[in-house]
């Protein structure tokens, strides 16, 4: 998302299309459906994110932990035994993998640009909900393995489902 936006403000043609010429000079059209795409991308992957931590507390019959904020909690300690923690991991992890496919269908090509700048204001977010920086590194490594999750299932997805309009670095061209 963050580098769609500055190719397309600064008219830097970094990347061309396949299926014809493709203007890169920004319009408010053009910011108006990168914002658009990134707040249909947050929507999805908040949803997900609340979907699957209630299956997972459920399945895991865990009711003492706060649903609201378990996208944020990075406090919990880390033990394989602790039913809270492993709902933290399950629901994160299964939230970025199901997050990058949806991605795929809403950005088509974009996936691995939308799923960093989601992660990157789910960061802000957490810091502005719990008041501090996430300095746990259990939880960085959820966040970093289902970050890369992500990117590849989704864009591989992209690529089989869009083939025929995806994006391709100029100097591929050629060659």
């Amino acid at each position: 998302m963050l580098l769609d936006y500055c190719c397309r403000c600064c008219g830097f043609t970094l990347i061309k299309r396949h299926h014809g010429p493709f203007s890169l000079k920004t319009t408010p059209s053009d910011t108006c459906v990168v914002l658009q795409n990134l707040l249909m991308c947050m929507i999805c992957f908040y949803s997900l994110y609340y979907i699957v931590v209630s299956v997972c507390i459920g399945l895991l019959r865990v009711p003492e932990i706060n649903s609201l904020l378990a996208p944020f909690d990075y406090t919990t300690q880390p033990s394989w035994q602790n039913p809270k923690y492993l709902v933290g991991v399950i629901s994160t992890e299964v939230t970025y993998v199901l997050g990058g496919l949806v991605f795929a269908w809403i950005v088509e090509e974009w996936v691995w640009d939308y799923a960093i700048t989601v992660t990157l204001l789910h960061v802000a977010m957490t810091v502005a909900v719990m008041s501090e920086f996430p300095s746990a590194e259990h939880w960085w490594m959820a966040l970093g393995s289902g970050l890369v999750m992500m990117i590849f299932g989704g864009q591989l997805l992209a690529y089989k489902l869009f083939r025929s309009n995806f994006v391709y670095p100029a100097e591929l061209q050629n060659f």
